[in-house]
């Protein structure tokens, strides 16, 4: 005797399963992958990258140093705990699409508050499945990042490859001018306060909080909490604000952030590095530590394929132990030059011997490569921020 029984668990994952619809991925080169949008028609364009990461999708899809760039998780199983309004980096998805080998719709976790199909489509952001992430990841580990174009309207794959083609190159783009903020704020308990006049009465907590001044190229929010958990009160300004604002602001200390793209467009934010540094100790991360080091006289340079994920391996030579760290760049610093013997580098990847952090001997300056305010992630390196407070109350 047959039973028509279903088990509840089977009926809701008939009911929020996701109709997906043919697409395809066309590179630069000419590789194609045939794949399904779980998100609905669409197109979208961008650099290919991979992220190693197993959670943390939501915090990768709004942090702006994706910008310009689609992201492949090389985890096989993503949307299963769903999203939340407080897993996010920034206001918005800042990559122009998510590429996952598998999508799950039916998402259970006691924070979930929607589906990370419904959140993609909110914003109008393409994510596609069913698509072979080991070869498409070994592929860009082979033939370094590419520009990549995702449709599911022409499915012509020379037509593709031709769009592909005609993205503007990561390399010479100033990004940051798009992510970085136009008024200055305060995050307070995740809203933000923006503040309209600029001089030394800005800070409230002036002399019981370490007053830092937090340069947006970028900047995650919770790079924002680690400093306030820190100790310190933070003003984020924009990209271009001046080095005369900051002598009227006079804070304790100066935070450079991460953020998108290639370093040497954002020359106005060089320029005015070069004279913050004999001013107030600097501490920078990731595009923050490059822009510290073209400042200093340096270069940078395009990775192959970038480092992105949450286990990269960094030594420090200054304890000589191993930090597991978050990161997510494209471009490394030249070390080779920067003939300053005032230069000391403290931190290289393992993986492959690039430089992850420095420190000037003759001011109170340094910078690293990584993220110590991961989120998921690992948390080796939350001691850098009390090596910062600790530069100010030195000062």
């Amino acid at each position: 005797m047959t039973s028509n029984y279903r088990p509840l668990y089977v009926i809701n994952l008939i009911r929020h399963k996701a109709i997906p619809m043919k697409a395809l991925l066309a590179l630069e080169d000419g590789r194609v992958f045939k794949c399904r949008s779980f998100t609905g028609p669409g197109e979208t364009s961008g650099e290919v990258v991979f992220n190693t990461s197993m959670t943390g999708y939501q915090e990768i899809l709004t942090d702006p140093s994706y910008k310009g760039q689609m992201v492949t998780l090389t985890y096989p199983l993503i949307g299963n705990y769903g999203t939340n309004k407080d897993d996010v980096e920034s206001e918005q998805i800042q990559a122009s699409a998510l590429i996952v080998k598998e999508y799950h719709d039916f998402h259970s976790n006691f924070r979930s508050e929607g589906s990370l199909s419904d959140y993609l489509k909110s914003e109008n952001i393409i994510g596609i499945e069913d698509l072979d992430t080991r070869a498409l990841t070994r592929h860009i580990r082979k033939n370094g990042a590419l520009r990549g174009y995702i449709s599911t309207e022409i499915l012509d794959p020379e037509k593709l490859v031709e769009k592909a083609k005609g993205i503007p190159q990561m390399e010479g783009q100033d990004l940051v001018k798009i992510v970085s903020t136009e008024k200055p704020y305060f995050l307070t308990n995740g809203e933000k306060e923006y503040v309209e006049v600029l001089d030394d009465k800005v800070f409230k907590k002036r002399g019981t909080n370490h007053s830092v001044v937090a340069y947006d190229f970028g900047i995650k929010y919770n790079i924002i909490r680690c400093l306030i958990k820190a100790g310190c009160e933070v003003l984020v300004v924009p990209a271009k604000t001046d080095i005369d604002t900051i002598k009227k602001i006079n804070p304790d200390g100066i935070f450079l952030s991460n953020g998108p793209g290639d370093p040497e467009p954002v020359s106005y934010a060089i320029e005015t590095i070069k004279e913050l540094i004999k001013f107030k100790p600097l501490f920078g991360i990731c595009l923050g530590h490059q822009l510290l080091c073209l400042a200093l006289g340096g270069k940078t340079y395009k990775l192959k394929f970038g480092h992105r994920g949450g286990n990269q391996p960094v030594q420090n030579l200054r304890s000589d132990k191993v930090e597991i760290t978050s990161q997510n760049h494209g471009f490394a610093v030249d070390m080779d030059s920067l003939s300053d013997t005032n230069i000391k580098v403290v931190h290289i990847n393992l993986n492959d011997r690039t430089v992850e952090g420095f420190k000037l001997e003759d001011h109170p300056v340094f910078g690293v490569q990584y993220h110590p305010e991961a989120s998921p992630g690992p948390h080796d390196a939350d001691y850098l921020f009390k090596e910062f407070t600790d530069l100010m109350e030195n000062n």
